[in-house]
């Protein structure tokens, strides 16, 4: 039985620090692997910093920031482990992946089901620190959660679905200041999903040869050889719909810098972009949280000068 994930850095921080009987469930939640909870993290904290905008200015919410870094890390473990969950079969084919709990049989099912309801309960917790209004935003997020793992199998846009549930919080962090929905935080979400088929086309590619021979699909797949198209189209699509609901918030001059400073990032991504190159295209996906926090910046700077 390895004690190491594949597709990890071997110097991670749960693999040298965390007592052994809990790194199978560390590396379930992937706290190995922290890119994902920092993309899940980014659009809750744009739509803090974008609702206090809204709001007049000042400083954000801390507070709710740091509720929402935690619901990103524990809900993000949870996604992942009902991922894992669904996909071991696939994972056991795999060489970059049949080294993670559950197809290494470091991990059981019955047991890994347990640590996902753990998991969905710590999660209720945090959200039941919001209003009732948010609640129900962030309740009505686990129909997306539940369906995503399945969607590789049906369709070759699996990272709609992706992106609709990593974006979620953008209208959660919205709801908690404002006690509702409005259009800037549509447009951001919407930001968001076109970011994430952006990042994750990219993330995809590394996988293709062997989706291929499992019989899962993607936006990789279904692009092949036009992806650089396709890519630039997202990140040129999320952009617009960022700075149309930076315009509905009345942000101010540095939230539009960060999106033009953003703009810079998403074309040097482009230019470094070789689909055919796993490892390039692994370090570009990593990229994406410089990319996050590139606006997140911006709207920070724009809170405080308001």
């Amino acid at each position: 039985m390895t004690d190491h994930v594949a597709d990890a850095r071997k110097d991670n921080w749960v693999d040298r620090f965390m007592p052994r009987a809990l790194r199978p469930y560390a590396r379930l939640m992937r706290l190995d692997r922290p890119i994902g909870w920092w993309l899940l993290l980014l659009p809750c904290w744009w739509g803090l910093a974008l609702a206090q905008i809204a709001a007049g200015g000042g400083a954000p919410n801390f507070w709710y920031g740091f509720l929402v870094f935690l619901g990103a890390v524990i809900m993000r473990g949870a996604g992942c482990t009902l991922n894992d969950i669904a996909d071991r079969d696939f994972d056991a084919q795999v060489a970059r992946t049949r080294s993670r709990p559950i197809p290494s049989g470091q991990v059981s099912v019955k047991a890994a089901f347990v640590f996902l309801v753990l998991q969905c309960l710590a999660g209720l917790l945090i959200l039941l620190q919001f209003n009732w209004t948010t609640v129900l935003i962030g309740a009505a997020s686990l129909v997306i959660v539940a369906i995503y793992p399945f969607m590789k199998r049906f369709t070759y846009w699996p990272q709609v679905f992706l992106g609709l549930a990593f974006n979620w919080g953008a209208l959660l962090s919205w709801s908690a200041v404002h006690d509702g929905l409005a259009w800037p935080a549509v447009l951001l979400y919407l930001g968001g999903i076109a970011w994430t088929l952006a990042y994750d086309t990219i993330y995809a590619h590394q996988d293709k040869e062997d989706d291929v021979l499992i019989g899962v699909k993607s936006t990789a797949l279904k692009f092949g050889a036009s992806s650089v198209y396709w890519i630039s189209g997202f990140f040129i699509l999320a952009l617009i719909l960022i700075e149309a609901s930076l315009w509905l918030a009345q942000a101010g001059l540095f939230a539009h810098m960060g999106v033009a400073a953003a703009a810079f990032h998403a074309a040097w991504q482009i230019s470094r972009l070789d689909i055919d190159d796993p490892q390039r295209c692994h370090r570009l996906f990593l990229s994406n949280r410089d990319f996050g926090l590139i606006l997140l910046l911006g709207l920070l700077l724009d809170t405080f000068i308001k």
